[in-house]
């Protein structure tokens, strides 16, 4: 049977989804959080989340909080609904407006977007997914609708460390500027090494997400499984996070090269929640319907890959712990043998030594043959992406360019894959200078943050 028959054949036995509710306990330590969903007919799905107090605040207010928690729901439960698709979504404890259905869906259908076309499922926005809000409880008027900084003070900004070289560069140009503080899900030794580098220890939220087996079990079975919006976890969790810890600003680390579609001139995009568009729609939705007084924004959003690779690449103390690699995190390596591992190697080649270089990846990896493909799809030779955070394909090929040209002019062998390049002769529309010189203009900086980053870039 096809994914797509098997989609329609799930929908069929399983028309309804629930979002049966949630809980939580907070005390000075932190809080706990359980959601409650269901695939109805088939399974029951309690996940939980815990997020620890690092700075306690005076008064908390449990009609804000308790949206949201409703609200790091909404984002959850999508991990859920994915198993079979059920057409119809039931809400027991909103009512949502109509708006804020439509820009639920929006979500789920940008950050779903991977999902549905590597499954080979023909769906549109309109029919995939209807919400149906069994409640006459409406959101909770927003409590804090502007963020202000005082001029003189010392912001106090969360940065969410994933483990790879973008929080890096995001704790190392505001710490000294501001009280820097770091969020950690579900550590692993990069994560863990980062923050004990960078001396944030105790500076550090360690909060935990626990799946439901029973997920997993479903998985396993063979039942509709792939890409969701994790960064829109993020963004929702922060928030809380930040309000509880008396935090007023989150500074995400994502780029402007995030915004890039994987599959040329398409909609899907492995990074949709990391796009400047989605975090223009948090900004919105979180001001208009929670107002927590936290302000998100991605601190390196005017700046390209590249950009950061070199700010990056004079952080030596970083170089040996760092880890972007999605198929080595368990094992906390660099696999050597995927599009993620290949892409960093790319993107760090103009501002590294050889020598640098293989102290990181432990290989060459311009002279595997095997990365031929992963390589082609990065540059462009090939339409598609691989499926993963990686760069816009112009950076890639001017990263690439400027490889081959130091390779030249060492008098260095061009390694397998530079040379495939320089004889495939790809379309190269920008030039390293200029992507290494840009700097966007769409980002939620305000005039303190953005005089960091372009003094940086000096």
């Amino acid at each position: 049977m096809s994914r797509q028959d098997f989609y329609k054949k799930c929908r069929h036995d399983y028309p309804t989804f629930t979002y049966q509710g949630y809980s939580y306990d907070i005390d000075d330590a932190g809080i706990s959080m359980t959601f409650d969903f269901s695939i109805d007919g088939l399974s029951e799905f309690h996940p939980t989340w815990y997020i620890p107090r690092i700075n306690k605040i005076e008064e908390v207010d449990s009609s804000l909080l308790d949206e949201m928690v409703f609200s790091l729901g909404m984002v959850e439960l999508i991990s859920y609904w994915k198993i079979a698709c059920p057409p119809t979504v039931i809400i027991k404890d909103r009512k949502l407006t109509a708006e804020q259905i439509s820009w639920w869906k929006k979500l789920y259908w940008g950050g779903l977007g991977e999902f549905y076309y590597t499954n080979g499922i023909q769906e549109s926005i309109d029919s995939f997914m209807m919400i149906d809000c069994q409640s006459d409880t409406p959101s909770n008027p927003p409590k804090v609708t502007t963020t202000n900084l005082i001029s003189g003070s010392t912001p106090k900004v969360l940065i969410p460390v994933g483990g790879g070289k973008d929080s890096v560069v995001s704790i190392e140009l505001l710490r000294q500027n501001a009280d820097v503080n770091c969020y950690v899900i579900n550590s692993r030794g990069a994560t863990d090494a980062t923050v004990e580098v960078g001396g944030l220890k105790d500076h550090t939220i360690y909060a935990k997400r626990t799946l439901d087996k029973n997920m997993l079990e479903l998985n396993a079975k063979g039942f509709l499984n792939g890409h969701t919006p994790f960064s829109a976890l993020v963004a929702f969790s922060t928030i809380i996070a930040g309000y509880l810890n008396g935090l007023s600003f989150v500074a995400l680390s994502n780029e402007s090269s995030a915004n890039e579609s994987t599959v040329a001139d398409s909609y899907v995009n492995h990074q949709y929640s990391k796009s400047y568009e989605f975090e223009e729609d948090f900004r919105y939705y979180e001001r208009t319907f929670i107002g927590s007084g936290v302000y998100y924004f991605s601190f390196l959003r005017p700046l390209a890959e590249l950009q950061i690779a070199m700010l990056f690449s004079k952080f030596k103390k970083y170089h040996g712990i760092f880890k972007s690699c999605n198929v080595g995190s368990k094992q906390d390596i660099w696999c050597g043998h995927c599009p993620k591992c290949l892409f960093v190697y790319i993107i760090l080649s103009p501002f590294l030594t050889l020598e640098e270089l293989d102290n990181i990846f432990g290989k060459r990896l311009f002279e595997d043959e095997t990365l031929m493909e992963d390589f082609d799809k990065l540059c462009g030779i090939l339409p598609e992406k691989p499926f993963e955070c990686v760069g816009s394909r112009d950076e890639v090929n001017a990263s690439i360019v400027e490889a081959i040209s130091q390779y030249e002019a060492k008098a260095i062998k061009l390694p397998i894959l530079l040379a495939h390049y320089k004889e495939s002769k790809p379309t190269n529309t920008s030039s390293f200078a200029a992507i290494t010189g840009q700097y966007s203009t769409a980002h939620g900086l305000n005039e303190f943050f953005e005089n960091i980053i372009k003094e940086a870039l000096k």
